[in-house]
Protein backbone atom coordinates (compact mmCIF):
# COMPACT_ATOMS: atom_id res chain seq x y z
CA UNK A 1 0.00 0.00 0.00
CA UNK A 2 2.82 2.36 0.93
CA UNK A 3 4.62 1.60 -2.35
CA UNK A 4 1.46 2.39 -4.30
CA UNK A 5 1.06 5.68 -2.44
CA UNK A 6 4.66 6.67 -3.26
CA UNK A 7 4.12 5.85 -6.94
CA UNK A 8 0.95 7.97 -7.01
CA UNK A 9 2.69 10.88 -5.31
CA UNK A 10 5.56 10.70 -7.79
CA UNK A 11 3.09 10.60 -10.69
CA UNK A 12 1.25 13.65 -9.35
CA UNK A 13 4.56 15.45 -8.85
CA UNK A 14 5.72 14.67 -12.40
CA UNK A 15 2.37 15.80 -13.80
CA UNK A 16 2.61 19.07 -11.89
CA UNK A 17 5.99 19.76 -13.50
CA UNK A 18 4.66 19.32 -17.03
CA UNK A 19 3.75 22.92 -17.70
CA UNK A 20 2.65 23.56 -21.31
CA UNK A 21 4.61 26.22 -23.16
CA UNK A 22 1.91 27.12 -25.68
CA UNK A 23 -0.23 30.06 -24.56
CA UNK A 24 -3.44 28.37 -25.71
CA UNK A 25 -2.68 25.16 -23.82
CA UNK A 26 -2.11 26.80 -20.44
CA UNK A 27 -4.87 27.08 -17.85
CA UNK A 28 -5.57 30.45 -16.21
CA UNK A 29 -4.58 28.96 -12.86
CA UNK A 30 -1.15 28.04 -14.31
CA UNK A 31 -0.60 31.51 -15.77
CA UNK A 32 1.43 33.00 -12.87
CA UNK A 33 3.60 29.88 -12.66
CA UNK A 34 4.23 29.92 -16.42
CA UNK A 35 5.19 33.59 -16.44
CA UNK A 36 7.58 33.18 -13.54
CA UNK A 37 9.21 30.14 -15.07
CA UNK A 38 9.50 31.99 -18.40
CA UNK A 39 11.03 35.03 -16.67
CA UNK A 40 8.11 36.96 -18.21
CA UNK A 41 9.31 36.04 -21.69
CA UNK A 42 6.94 35.26 -24.57
CA UNK A 43 7.90 33.99 -28.01
CA UNK A 44 5.89 35.28 -30.98
CA UNK A 45 6.42 32.90 -33.95
CA UNK A 46 5.56 34.60 -37.23
CA UNK A 47 5.05 32.91 -40.58
CA UNK A 48 2.95 33.55 -43.66
CA UNK A 49 0.58 31.75 -46.03
CA UNK A 50 2.05 31.59 -49.52
CA UNK A 51 2.94 29.21 -52.30
CA UNK A 52 6.09 27.19 -51.65
CA UNK A 53 6.76 25.69 -55.04
CA UNK A 54 4.36 22.94 -56.18
CA UNK A 55 5.36 20.54 -53.42
CA UNK A 56 5.57 21.97 -49.88
CA UNK A 57 2.66 23.45 -47.86
CA UNK A 58 1.43 27.02 -47.97
CA UNK A 59 2.14 27.38 -44.26
CA UNK A 60 5.75 26.20 -44.44
CA UNK A 61 7.14 29.40 -42.88
CA UNK A 62 4.63 29.21 -40.05
CA UNK A 63 5.33 25.51 -39.47
CA UNK A 64 9.07 26.22 -39.22
CA UNK A 65 8.74 29.20 -36.87
CA UNK A 66 6.26 27.30 -34.72
CA UNK A 67 8.46 24.20 -34.50
CA UNK A 68 11.65 26.14 -33.77
CA UNK A 69 9.85 27.96 -30.97
CA UNK A 70 8.24 24.86 -29.48
CA UNK A 71 11.46 22.87 -29.51
CA UNK A 72 13.48 25.73 -28.03
CA UNK A 73 10.87 26.27 -25.30
CA UNK A 74 11.21 22.64 -24.28
CA UNK A 75 14.89 23.29 -23.56
CA UNK A 76 14.60 26.86 -22.21
CA UNK A 77 11.07 27.50 -21.03
CA UNK A 78 9.15 30.44 -22.46
CA UNK A 79 5.48 30.90 -23.26
CA UNK A 80 4.81 30.53 -27.00
CA UNK A 81 2.06 32.61 -28.60
CA UNK A 82 -0.28 30.72 -30.98
CA UNK A 83 0.05 30.87 -34.76
CA UNK A 84 0.53 34.34 -36.26
CA UNK A 85 0.55 34.44 -40.05
CA UNK A 86 0.01 38.13 -40.83
CA UNK A 87 3.02 39.64 -42.55
CA UNK A 88 4.38 41.04 -45.79
CA UNK A 89 3.62 38.83 -48.81
CA UNK A 90 2.46 41.08 -51.64
CA UNK A 91 4.98 39.59 -54.08
CA UNK A 92 3.03 36.31 -54.07
CA UNK A 93 -0.51 37.67 -54.58
CA UNK A 94 -0.61 36.16 -58.07
CA UNK A 95 -0.32 32.65 -56.60
CA UNK A 96 -3.19 30.58 -55.10
CA UNK A 97 -3.48 30.40 -51.33
CA UNK A 98 -1.59 33.61 -50.59
CA UNK A 99 -3.05 35.53 -47.63
CA UNK A 100 -2.00 39.18 -48.02
CA UNK A 101 -3.66 41.78 -45.81
CA UNK A 102 -3.49 45.57 -46.28
CA UNK A 103 -0.17 46.98 -45.05
CA UNK A 104 -1.74 49.21 -42.41
CA UNK A 105 -3.71 46.30 -41.01
CA UNK A 106 -0.60 44.08 -40.91
CA UNK A 107 1.17 46.75 -38.87
CA UNK A 108 -1.76 47.35 -36.55
CA UNK A 109 -2.27 43.62 -35.94
CA UNK A 110 1.37 43.16 -35.02
CA UNK A 111 1.38 46.23 -32.78
CA UNK A 112 -1.88 45.25 -31.08
CA UNK A 113 -0.60 41.71 -30.58
CA UNK A 114 2.57 42.72 -28.74
CA UNK A 115 0.54 45.24 -26.72
CA UNK A 116 -1.88 42.52 -25.67
CA UNK A 117 0.93 40.10 -24.86
CA UNK A 118 2.42 42.78 -22.62
CA UNK A 119 -0.95 43.58 -21.03
CA UNK A 120 -1.05 39.95 -19.94
CA UNK A 121 2.12 40.47 -17.92
CA UNK A 122 5.03 39.75 -20.24
CA UNK A 123 8.01 42.10 -20.22
CA UNK A 124 10.04 40.44 -22.95
CA UNK A 125 8.66 39.47 -26.36
CA UNK A 126 10.87 37.55 -28.79
CA UNK A 127 9.79 37.52 -32.43
CA UNK A 128 10.82 34.33 -34.25
CA UNK A 129 10.30 34.72 -37.98
CA UNK A 130 10.09 31.98 -40.60
CA UNK A 131 9.39 34.10 -43.71
CA UNK A 132 12.08 35.62 -45.91
CA UNK A 133 9.89 38.58 -46.84
CA UNK A 134 9.41 39.76 -43.25
CA UNK A 135 12.81 40.90 -41.88
CA UNK A 136 12.66 44.48 -43.20
CA UNK A 137 9.17 44.88 -41.77
CA UNK A 138 10.17 43.36 -38.44
CA UNK A 139 13.36 45.37 -38.04
CA UNK A 140 11.44 48.60 -38.61
CA UNK A 141 8.72 47.39 -36.25
CA UNK A 142 11.29 46.81 -33.51
CA UNK A 143 12.76 50.28 -34.10
CA UNK A 144 9.27 51.77 -33.91
CA UNK A 145 9.00 50.58 -30.31
CA UNK A 146 10.79 53.79 -29.40
CA UNK A 147 8.00 55.90 -30.89
CA UNK A 148 6.14 55.94 -27.56
CA UNK A 149 6.71 54.69 -24.04
CA UNK A 150 6.33 50.96 -23.59
CA UNK A 151 7.02 49.03 -20.41
CA UNK A 152 8.22 45.96 -22.28
CA UNK A 153 10.90 45.07 -24.82
CA UNK A 154 10.45 43.50 -28.25
CA UNK A 155 13.42 41.48 -29.49
CA UNK A 156 13.80 40.14 -33.03
CA UNK A 157 15.59 36.79 -33.17
CA UNK A 158 17.79 37.46 -36.18
CA UNK A 159 20.68 34.96 -36.18
CA UNK A 160 23.78 35.88 -38.14
CA UNK A 161 25.13 33.66 -40.89
CA UNK A 162 27.20 30.92 -39.30
CA UNK A 163 30.05 30.17 -41.70
CA UNK A 164 31.49 27.44 -39.47
CA UNK A 165 28.19 25.57 -39.26
CA UNK A 166 27.69 25.94 -43.00
CA UNK A 167 31.09 24.50 -43.75
CA UNK A 168 31.08 21.70 -41.18
CA UNK A 169 27.42 20.70 -40.79
CA UNK A 170 25.47 21.72 -43.87
CA UNK A 171 27.79 21.80 -46.88
CA UNK A 172 28.51 18.04 -46.74
CA UNK A 173 24.75 17.41 -46.99
CA UNK A 174 23.92 19.99 -49.66
CA UNK A 175 23.40 19.07 -53.30
CA UNK A 176 22.78 22.59 -54.64
CA UNK A 177 24.38 26.02 -54.37
CA UNK A 178 22.86 27.90 -51.38
CA UNK A 179 23.26 31.17 -53.32
CA UNK A 180 20.37 30.16 -55.61
CA UNK A 181 18.43 28.21 -52.99
CA UNK A 182 16.01 30.86 -51.75
CA UNK A 183 12.40 29.70 -51.69
CA UNK A 184 10.99 26.15 -51.54
CA UNK A 185 14.34 24.90 -52.80
CA UNK A 186 16.64 22.36 -51.23
CA UNK A 187 16.87 24.07 -47.83
CA UNK A 188 13.18 24.67 -47.11
CA UNK A 189 12.14 21.37 -48.64
CA UNK A 190 14.69 19.58 -46.45
CA UNK A 191 13.41 21.28 -43.29
CA UNK A 192 9.82 20.32 -44.11
CA UNK A 193 10.91 16.76 -44.91
CA UNK A 194 12.25 16.65 -41.36
CA UNK A 195 9.44 18.50 -39.57
CA UNK A 196 6.34 17.47 -41.56
CA UNK A 197 7.16 14.83 -44.18
CA UNK A 198 3.45 14.00 -44.36
CA UNK A 199 2.80 17.38 -46.00
CA UNK A 200 5.57 17.28 -48.62
CA UNK A 201 4.70 16.13 -52.15
CA UNK A 202 8.18 15.31 -53.44
CA UNK A 203 7.09 13.89 -56.84
CA UNK A 204 5.77 17.37 -57.68
CA UNK A 205 8.99 19.22 -56.80
CA UNK A 206 10.35 19.11 -60.35
CA UNK A 207 7.01 20.01 -61.92
CA UNK A 208 7.87 23.72 -62.13
CA UNK A 209 11.04 25.69 -62.70
CA UNK A 210 12.71 27.40 -59.77
CA UNK A 211 15.35 29.01 -61.97
CA UNK A 212 16.18 32.70 -61.91
CA UNK A 213 14.70 34.29 -65.07
CA UNK A 214 16.90 37.42 -64.69
CA UNK A 215 14.39 39.70 -66.40
CA UNK A 216 15.43 42.87 -64.58
CA UNK A 217 18.81 44.59 -64.13
CA UNK A 218 18.83 47.61 -61.80
CA UNK A 219 22.35 48.07 -60.41
CA UNK A 220 22.41 49.84 -57.01
CA UNK A 221 18.62 50.16 -57.06
CA UNK A 222 15.74 48.40 -55.35
CA UNK A 223 12.25 47.97 -56.79
CA UNK A 224 9.32 46.03 -55.36
CA UNK A 225 8.90 43.90 -58.46
CA UNK A 226 12.44 42.46 -58.27
CA UNK A 227 11.37 39.09 -56.86
CA UNK A 228 8.59 38.52 -59.40
CA UNK A 229 10.92 39.55 -62.20
CA UNK A 230 13.35 36.83 -61.18
CA UNK A 231 11.03 34.10 -59.89
CA UNK A 232 7.50 34.46 -61.32
CA UNK A 233 6.66 30.90 -60.22
CA UNK A 234 7.39 31.94 -56.62
CA UNK A 235 9.87 29.11 -56.49
CA UNK A 236 13.62 29.62 -56.22
CA UNK A 237 15.86 26.56 -56.14
CA UNK A 238 15.56 22.82 -56.60
CA UNK A 239 13.20 21.30 -54.08
CA UNK A 240 13.65 17.87 -55.58
CA UNK A 241 17.19 17.84 -54.16
CA UNK A 242 16.01 18.18 -50.57
CA UNK A 243 16.77 15.60 -47.88
CA UNK A 244 15.60 14.85 -44.38
CA UNK A 245 19.23 14.71 -43.19
CA UNK A 246 19.92 18.31 -44.22
CA UNK A 247 16.59 19.38 -42.72
CA UNK A 248 17.46 17.82 -39.38
CA UNK A 249 20.90 19.46 -39.28
CA UNK A 250 19.46 22.88 -40.16
CA UNK A 251 16.64 22.56 -37.63
CA UNK A 252 18.83 21.41 -34.77
CA UNK A 253 21.24 24.28 -35.39
CA UNK A 254 18.44 26.86 -35.54
CA UNK A 255 16.85 25.55 -32.34
CA UNK A 256 20.19 25.54 -30.50
CA UNK A 257 20.78 29.14 -31.59
CA UNK A 258 17.31 30.14 -30.40
CA UNK A 259 17.84 28.42 -27.04
CA UNK A 260 20.99 30.53 -26.53
CA UNK A 261 19.08 33.68 -27.48
CA UNK A 262 16.27 32.85 -25.04
CA UNK A 263 18.76 32.42 -22.22
CA UNK A 264 20.24 35.82 -23.01
CA UNK A 265 16.77 37.42 -23.08
CA UNK A 266 15.63 35.79 -19.84
CA UNK A 267 18.79 36.95 -18.05
CA UNK A 268 18.63 40.45 -19.55
CA UNK A 269 17.99 43.00 -16.78
CA UNK A 270 19.43 46.00 -18.64
CA UNK A 271 17.47 46.60 -21.85
CA UNK A 272 14.19 47.59 -20.19
CA UNK A 273 15.99 49.83 -17.68
CA UNK A 274 17.84 51.64 -20.47
CA UNK A 275 14.62 51.90 -22.49
CA UNK A 276 12.86 53.51 -19.48
CA UNK A 277 15.77 55.95 -19.12
CA UNK A 278 15.40 56.84 -22.80
CA UNK A 279 11.68 57.60 -22.45
CA UNK A 280 12.30 59.65 -19.29
CA UNK A 281 14.70 61.82 -21.31
CA UNK A 282 12.27 62.05 -24.19
CA UNK A 283 9.61 63.18 -21.73
CA UNK A 284 6.87 60.84 -22.92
Amino acid sequence: MRTLLIILLLAVSASAQELPSRWDELTASDWPKAQERAAYTCILPIGILEKHGPHVPLGSDLIMAREWSARAARQEYAVVFPDFFYGQIYEAKHQPGTFALPSRLVWELLDATVEEIARNGFKKIVIVNGHGGNPQLLRYFVLSQLERRRDYVVYFFDPAYDAKAEEEKFKPLRKTDPAVDMHAGETETSVLLYLRPDLVQMPRAAGESGADEKRLALPDLYAAIWWYARFPNHYAGEGARGSRELGQALTEHRVATLVKALRVVKADDKTLKIQREFFDRVGK
